[in-house]
């Protein structure tokens, strides 16, 4: 099974449910991969610090969502508040998953770090699901 983390620039939410996701799935048989739906800026120090801090890797290049890369996976997590599942054409994958997860100003490192928290929760409840 492949799942295919999203949000809106793939510089912080997507990114970090990938990074948490490789890091607590036992399940080799299930990979994860994240993307963007626009071009994004490189992943700010704030986020490459707390992704230490929580023993996760990110990696520092944006990914954007191709036609052909949706037709990879199995599952698609929109991690984002702000990207429509309507964007994603049914036909390609059927098993989209929303957790609306906000945004914030890259400085703000406490309400990060309490993003980074939410997505730990809802990543241990996935891998938990699919193990």
């Amino acid at each position: 099974m492949k799942i295919l983390f999203v949000c809106k620039y793939n510089r912080f939410r997507s990114k970090v449910a990938e990074g948490f996701f490789n890091k607590l799935n036992k399940n080799k048989s299930i990979t994860a991969k994240s993307a963007g739906i626009f071009q994004g800026y490189q992943v700010t120090d704030t986020i490459k610090e707390l992704a230490k801090e929580f023993g996760i890797t990110v990696t520092l290049n944006p990914q954007t969502i191709s036609e052909n890369m949706l037709k990879e996976f199995d599952y698609i997590i929109i991690v984002a508040n702000d990207v429509p599942s309507s964007l994603f054409n049914h036909d390609f994958c059927k098993n989209i998953i929303v957790w609306k997860i906000p945004d914030t100003n890259a400085k703000d490192k406490e309400t990060i770090r309490k993003i980074f928290i939410e997505i730990e929760k809802n990543v241990k409840e996935l891998v938990k699901k699919h193990t």
